[in-house]
């Protein structure tokens, strides 16, 4: 690993990064990514959403090793793919999204013999400390084959510390766990990431992310369309919805109201649709008041980060 006067500014730099299946100029050829450029920070949690075939688990797949690009450069710790595979093998930890492990080991055997696999020294291990860490110490004992989904989760996640790596990669880490489960995954991710794990996240919960990550990226039809701070990202639709229920149904909205995103929705109700930073919900309620709508009862929405994903990804198709 590089010392700490070397430490790279970025985990992960990809640059133009191209995957494509299928012959070239065929019917069936598939841009799977089209000239990715993405800077993961050192140090981060960081998101990579989109919708399912966007492009995420190609990349991840390229990043780790298991798939070959077409075109373009991959960093990873400082190490260029191309030429430091061995390196690069060894700065990650991966937690991919399919359960795959052997059944018939036990959790700290299965641990084990993937410090063997990175040539961790024994006095050098870790197993049960990391086991422990993640709620899996009375069962280190036990088969696999009869730990719950939540437990075999998290396993594939103590297997993928035990060379210490500096970056984790969890492809939809939580699908299919219980609440609980999730909290103490979470918890454990942030404390990897105090003591300055880098860890990159695809999820398609998207309050997880909103909670967890401090940058995300957008990538739909192999593209990035957004890669931001998450408090920025959230920013960039700084909408807020003002639902106004009348005490009688309009017809027809009053032609003095027709300067505002204003739409009448299946039950009557008026929808606003402003820029918090540009427009106070007083002066809409008077404005509705003095076109002569007599207000019933009223709410305010404001945009989180499933908004802005929709938002953008409806507008890259």
């Amino acid at each position: 690993m590089n010392d700490q006067k070397t430490l790279p500014d970025f985990a992960i730099e990809l640059r133009d990064l191209k995957k494509t299946y299928g012959a070239k100029g065929k019917v069936e050829e598939k841009k799977a990514l089209r000239g990715v450029d993405l800077k993961i920070p050192r140090g981060s949690i960081f998101g990579l959403l989109g919708p399912n075939g966007a492009g995420k688990s190609t990349m991840i797949n390229i990043i780790s090793g298991l798939v070959n690009k077409t075109s373009g450069q991959v960093n990873v710790w400082g190490y260029d793919l191309d030429k430091k595979p061995r390196e690069v093998a060894a700065a990650l930890g991966v937690v991919p999204q399919e359960i795959n492990m052997d059944p018939f080991f036990t959790p700290r055997e299965s641990m084990e013999l993937m410090a063997g696999f990175y040539g961790v020294p024994e006095k050098e291990r870790h197993s049960d400390e990391i086991l422990e860490a993640l709620g899996l110490g009375d069962k280190k004992d036990a088969y696999v084959r009869q730990l719950s989904g939540g437990m075999k989760r998290r396993l594939m996640v103590a297997k993928a510390m035990v060379h210490t790596p500096p970056i984790l990669i969890l492809d939809e880490p939580t699908a299919g766990v219980d609440v609980e489960l999730r909290r103490q995954l979470w918890e454990y991710v942030k404390e990897l990431n105090a003591q300055g794990t880098t860890i990159v996240l695809t999820t398609h919960y998207l309050e997880e992310a909103q909670e967890m990550c401090d940058q995300i990226a957008i990538i739909n039809h192999g593209e990035v369309i957004a890669c931001e701070e998450t408090d920025t990202l959230l920013a960039r639709l700084d909408q807020k919805k003002l639902i106004v229920h009348p005490e009688q149904s309009i017809s027809s909205l009053p032609e003095e109201l027709n300067d505002l995103d204003i739409e009448v929705r299946n039950d009557d109700a008026l929808v606003v649709t402003f820029r918090a930073n540009e427009t106070r919900v007083m002066d809409l309620l008077n404005r509705i008041r003095e076109a002569g709508i007599r207000i019933r009862d009223l709410a305010t929405e404001e945009a989180d980060l499933e908004d802005v994903f929709v938002s953008m990804t409806s507008e890259s198709n």
